[in-house]
């Protein structure tokens, strides 16, 4: 059962990224192979970056060679649906912190089957969750979210944390995954309807 949980939370969360991704890719006008390379370097990028760093292999497309095919045509199938996307622009917040709370989680949960620190397995959930969004900011040409004062990172890390305690006081998988995802899931779109935000730092001289 959770690992049925765990494998449709992760492909609801994949093909919301790449979904997402696209849509950037559309502003920029990319082409085709823009749009299916930027979808799957984005839902796909936090996990890859995770496994190298961590010489946890091997990767999980590359184990799954059907994630990058359900990425990558996820973001071809917005190019259908995109006038229409403003309309789910909810669903798709919605979305977004599913993906966001279930990387995290799964990256914790490969940092503790490697026996690490609790501060690689929080670093370790926070790369997975957040690092996709880099790769994809990055390859468009602007400033990661996760740079920005807009609570990403934080809720990557409280959710890290979260999971982490239930780990150690209950013994099931479920119940540390639902608590995980319902704090983590509130905490962000909390943040979102209430523009809660870090302090930031400006300088000029």
């Amino acid at each position: 059962m959770t690992f049925d949980l765990y494998t449709t939370l992760y492909i609801i969360a994949i093909i919301a990224e790449a979904m997402t991704a696209a849509l950037l890719a559309g502003k920029l006008e990319m082409d085709l192979v823009g749009v299916f390379l930027l979808g799957w370097i984005t839902a796909l990028g936090g996990g890859s970056i995770r496994d190298v760093l961590l010489n946890h292999y091997p990767l999980s497309w590359v184990k799954h060679p059907s994630y990058p095919l359900i990425t990558g045509f996820a973001a071809l199938a917005t190019i259908m649906v995109a006038q229409h996307m403003h309309r789910l622009r909810k669903l798709f917040l919605f979305l977004d912190a599913i993906g966001l709370v279930v990387f995290t989680v799964m990256g914790c949960q490969v940092a503790m089957t490697e026996h690490l620190s609790v501060v690689c397995v929080i670093i370790s959930g926070m790369i997975t969750g957040c690092m996709g969004g880099v790769l994809r900011d990055i390859l468009c040409n602007d400033i990661p979210l996760l740079f920005r004062s807009e609570l990403y990172g934080t809720v990557s890390v409280s959710t890290g944390g979260v999971f982490l305690c239930c780990s150690h006081i209950v013994d099931n998988s479920t119940i540390e995954l639902i608590v995980s995802m319902v704090f983590g899931i509130s905490f962000r779109l909390l943040s979102i309807r209430y523009n809660w935000t870090l302090p930031r730092f400006s300088y000029r001289s």
